[in-house]
């Protein structure tokens, strides 16, 4: 009785744990060219968050959208190919190669000549695979109907919409997108928000550039000055602190404000647009490029004289309005110092796209701010201020030696786009190694720049800060040769776009195979972790050595598939965990071997035949799981019973070594 409640209780657990997608929703239209000429056009609608792929993506890649037209040549004649919407493309890190998709909506455009009169409607098939940013539906293929109308109604072509739903299982059409939603963030390991993450890493990133942006000669020597002024001209203390704080927060509008008409201009949505376009990475490495040769002293970059009179003088107007000036008069001074930190971190924000520029002009700003409102506050606190020096000069450096390195990541995005392999791991490593290695010999004083003070000695601030540089140019070293350098993961170009893909003087890098006998019907997988591909011996060998079981639902064709295995798996906790003590099954839903004639069958809970190996595997994860995304990881004992949720994509090794470990101590009550 007590196994029963527990089985009974496992199984509830999938139900609510588990999902069912629908993201996509197809219309199809007929449009009259001529008398014996017709468009065909079927319109996608995609679930906000989600992305359809594109027709043309090379082998290896995620699976295409492809259109198959069912009349016989003798009825209808295809002129050229199918055509799609402009979409947007990307340089894909896993697969290594430019990949087409699209977001909220798609249109493809077949053109056709009848050759007979009696085509009342035209069948056709459309295979498709969608993806989001934490999951891979696997391939699917829907039925589509292009009526042909009569004549009268050929007129409007949005008379006559046919709608196709996509969908698994028929019940799952009533679902709103409200509940899917909820359900998807159940499931143990389902990702919290990307988008709020990437603003809190923004604004963060920008508070601590604010912070920086103080320490220039521009800014920091108008604290002690700024704060004076308002305790002087104040007839109280209070009055001083109120006075101080409006100051702060006029510039924070003034920042969220530039913010703010930077998104406008460029518009929330095209900003993330812009990040793999290719005019946008060269433009900003050039700007990164000028910004850094201002801070290392080739020049001063500076607002017109005018402009910063002009607000000079509406500062001595006294009541609200002057403090905003002074404000506005701090920013455009300062301007040699803090624009081009302003203009890198608007760039940066640009490209995440929506409301970033203002979240990372909220986070610079309110770092300029507080030191004015908190030592106004405070007054005594200037005391432990240190005195202006060349050290203000020293900091510009370092920050131009930063922007430096930056740039070059967008002329790296420009060459991966463009695949030009100008800008390959080992030419992008050796410039970082450069750069970051005059930045170490800068600090130690073994060369000077124009506005440096004379040096007679190193401060032990200034040779720590050294020696961590120097260290982290030692580190980047080893990545000439092959080295992961996780600590810079997504900043030099992938492994595979080198010049030695595989690392010198091996031939296979991480893939190398492990020598030694494999049980049958099993394979080295990622990361060599020893792999089932079949359900069956999986689970028999499983039995044999008395170990639970990992089934990972996942796909060629999946991006978050592989990072879990590039990323999560290579962890040591994680790969000894997967190596010891479970038995791996990997179930590819987008296999398209064919099953023998005799195993081919109906299934039961989508009533789609299932034709190929990857059929089968995405159907039993639908039927047992009530689950359509990969990746999809369960813990299953030697009689396949869940011994936890099941867990999605998580790249937190942490949580997701933790989630492995309570599947194991479960088996082993």
């Amino acid at each position: 009785m007590r196994n029963t409640i527990i089985t009974f209780l496992l199984l509830l657990s999938v139900s609510m744990f588990g999902q069912m997608y629908n993201p996509v929703k197809w219309t199809t239209t007929v449009e009259k060219i001529s008398d014996k000429e017709f468009l065909l056009k079927a319109q996608a609608k995609i679930q906000s968050g989600w992305h359809l792929y594109g027709q043309y993506i090379e082998e290896g890649g995620p699976s295409p959208t492809a259109f198959t037209f069912k009349n016989q040549p003798k009825k209808i004649e295809l002129i050229g190919k199918t055509t799609e919407d402009k979409g947007h493309e990307t340089v894909d890190k896993i697969f290594d190669m430019k990949i087409k998709y699209f977001e909220d909506k798609a249109l493809f455009t077949q053109k056709i000549k009848f050759i007979s009169d009696d085509v009342s409607n035209i069948a056709a098939e459309v295979d498709f695979m969608v993806c989001d940013d934490s999951n891979c539906l696997p391939p699917s293929t829907e039925e589509l109907t292009f009526k042909i109308p009569s004549e009268k109604k050929l007129a409007s072509v949005e008379e006559n919409p046919i709608v196709k739903k996509v969908s698994v299982i028929e019940e799952e059409k009533s679902v709103s997108q409200t509940e899917e939603k909820k359900s998807k963030q159940e499931i143990t390991g389902s990702p919290k928000k990307t988008e709020s993450r990437g603003l809190l890493t923004i604004f963060i990133l920008a508070f601590l550039s604010g912070f920086a942006a103080l320490l220039t000669p521009c800014v920091f020597p108008m604290i002690p000055m700024t704060v004076s002024y308002f305790t002087k001209q104040s007839k109280t203390k209070a009055a001083g602190i109120r006075n101080a704080m409006i100051y702060g927060i006029s510039i924070v509008i003034i920042y969220v404000l530039l913010g703010s008409i930077v998104t406008a201009v460029f518009g929330a949505d095209s900003l993330n647009a812009l990040s793999t376009n290719v005019w946008f990475n060269l433009i900003f490495f050039i700007l990164l490029v000028v910004f850094a040769c201002s801070f290392l002293g080739a020049f001063e970059i500076v607002l017109p004289s005018s402009l910063a009179n002009k607000v000079d003088s509406q500062a001595d107007r006294g009541g609200l309005i002057g403090i905003f000036f002074m404000a506005l008069a701090l920013a455009i001074v300062s301007f040699s110092c803090t624009g081009p930190i302003v203009g890198t971190l608007l760039v940066e924000a640009a490209s995440k796209g929506g409301i970033a520029p203002i979240v990372g002009m909220l986070g610079f700003s309110i770092a300029i701010a507080l030191p004015f409102s908190l030592f106004a506050a405070f007054p005594g606190w200037l005391n432990a201020l240190p005195k202006s020096g060349g050290w203000l000069n020293t900091v510009k450096v370092v920050l131009g030696f930063l922007e430096l390195a930056l740039a070059f990541k967008f002329l790296s995005n420009a060459d991966l786009v463009l695949q030009l392999h100008w800008l390959e791991r080992e030419v992008f490593l050796a410039i970082w190694i450069a750069v970051f290695g005059m930045l170490a010999f800068y600090l130690f004083g073994k060369i000077t720049l124009p506005h440096d003070s004379p040096l007679n000695h190193i401060s032990v601030g200034r040779l720590g800060f050294g020696l961590i540089v120097l260290s982290f140019t030692i580190y980047l070293i080893p990545g000439l040769w092959g080295a992961p350098l996780k600590l810079i993961s997504g900043f030099p170009p992938p492994m595979q776009y080198s010049e030695s893909p595989n690392g010198l003087g091996v031939s296979g890098n991480s893939e190398l195979k492990i020598t030694g006998s494999l049980p049958e019907g099993a394979e080295h997988g990622p990361q060599n972790i020893i792999t089932f591909h079949d359900y069956d011996k999986g689970m028999e060998y499983a039995k044999k050595v008395g170990k639970p079981v990992l089934l990972d639902f996942t796909g060629y064709a999946c991006v978050n598939c592989r990072k879990m295995e590039e990323l999560v798996w290579s962890d040591p906790k994680v790969l000894g965990v997967l190596n010891n003590d479970l038995v791996l099954i990997s179930l590819y839903v987008d296999d398209k071997k064919e099953l023998p004639e005799s195993e081919q069958y109906v299934s039961e809970t989508t009533g789609k035949k299932i034709k190929t190996i990857g059929n089968k595997w995405s159907d039993l994860q639908i039927k047992t799981y009530k689950a359509n995304a990969q990746p999809f990881y369960v813990i299953v004992d030697n009689n396949s019973v869940n011994l936890t949720e099941p867990s999605a994509y998580n790249p937190n090794i942490e949580e997701y070594y933790g989630w492995l470990q309570s599947g194991i101590g479960k088996f082993k009550k």
